[in-house]
């Protein structure tokens, strides 16, 4: 399940740089971002080891 999340937070910071420089679907690949930041922020809080 872990590296699920990062595989997705992963995705969604290439995806983020891709809008960034591209200017398109910018608003939803940053609202994306602040959710994969958000769900690594909370896998490093839980504290569950691989």
């Amino acid at each position: 399940m872990s590296n699920l999340l990062y595989f997705i937070a992963v995705i969604l910071i290439v995806g983020w740089l891709l809008g960034f420089f591209y200017f398109s679907l910018g608003a939803i690949i940053h609202l994306l971002l602040v959710f994969a930041v958000i769900a690594v922020l909370f896998r490093l809080i839980s504290g569950r080891r691989l």
